[in-house]
């Protein structure tokens, strides 16, 4: 039986955190060495997100860690552990952060992210009047820009179409103006539609 078939079996086709049953897949819970029932879960698309950092987060859905986090799968158990520090400033999270047990192992690989020394804040890219900017969006230049070393013209109400956003800069995104790849700061930019 295949890792992922087993681990879906395991489950029940719901999500091993809230057991929801929409867009659930099965998900790597990092760092491994090797891909096992152990250190692989099914988890739903909103959980997947807000692990993740791609989501802001959302302490109502969390509450049912009180439950979750008394799995048996390892996987399970250090996501729980690594939600409920991002989430340790609400009363319940606390209380279950206090009587969740992890073995020292596990508490090693929970704690190998540095996931529970942040607090909740996700890091998201975010336009001028906060609208959250993904990868493909359109913008427009909200102020006229001087491109360094180019003579591309990058004026107030230029449409930028199909933006990157720079992965470890959440104050910058890369698109194409004139055919030239230019980086342009979030805080110039309004998502197109928006």
């Amino acid at each position: 039986m295949k890792l992922e078939e087993a681990v879906q079996k395991r489950s029940e086709g719901k999500c091993e955190l809230c057991s929801s049953t929409d867009s659930v897949q099965l998900y790597e819970v990092q760092p491994q060495d090797t891909r096992n029932g152990e250190n692989c879960i099914m988890l739903c698309s909103k959980c997947i997100a807000q692990v993740d950092k791609k989501e802001e987060l959302d302490s109502s859905h969390w509450s049912v860690l009180t439950q979750s986090m008394w799995s048996e799968v390892p996987g399970v158990q250090v996501i729980a552990w690594r939600m409920l520090n991002r989430l340790r400033n609400e009363s319940w999270a606390a209380d279950a952060l206090d009587m969740l047990y992890l073995d020292e192992e596990n508490l090693a690989w929970a704690k190998a992210t540095g996931d529970h020394e942040a607090d909740s804040g996700v890091d998201l890219h975010k336009d001028a009047y906060g609208a959250v900017l993904q990868n493909g969006d359109t913008v427009v230049l909200t102020k006229s820009l001087d491109v360094k070393g180019s003579t591309v013209n990058a004026r107030l109400g230029t449409v930028i179409r199909n933006i990157r956003l720079v992965a470890d800069n959440t104050e910058q995104i890369e698109g194409r103006i004139e055919g030239q790849l230019i980086v342009v700061l979030t805080k110039y930019v309004r998502k197109q539609g928006s």
